[in-house]
């Protein structure tokens, strides 16, 4: 079963970075068909589940309107590893932070849908 495990996640001031990463266990290239697509969602309480960036298998890369210039999404395949590097962290970036997985074939972007889920990761931005 791939299980997928968020980390990086706290408390930073309007303006600051935090940098998020996803471990990713039990996900093999082989029996699964290769590359797979990874994402990050978010969710704020009483708000619908929001796309953040997304990364499909050959590379592309695919950012939520309200994070464009900000967020970067690294996948580091030798040490199956997923990164969202945050920067200028505003309040309304408050938010559970998802991480997610589909195998191939699959689209990668943020609108396409996604297998497997961690139990995701609270970042707050305080002014």
């Amino acid at each position: 079963q791939v299980r997928l495990m968020e980390s990086g996640g706290g408390s930073v001031q309007a303006g600051g970075s935090l940098t998020l990463a996803c471990t990713v266990s039990s996900y093999n290239r082989g029996s699964h068909y290769g590359r797979p697509c990874m994402a990050w969602f978010r969710q704020a309480p009483e708000k619908e589940r929001e796309g953040v960036a997304s990364i499909a298998t050959d590379g592309r890369t695919y950012y939520g309107e309200a994070v464009k210039g900000r967020f970067a999404i690294t996948k580091d395949y030798a040490e199956n590893t997923l990164n969202l590097q945050m920067n200028n962290l505003k309040l309304e970036d408050t938010a559970k932070y998802f991480c997610a997985l589909d195998s191939p074939p699959c689209p990668g972007n943020l609108g396409s849908s996604f297998n497997y889920w961690g139990a995701g990761t609270q970042v707050t931005v305080s002014s």
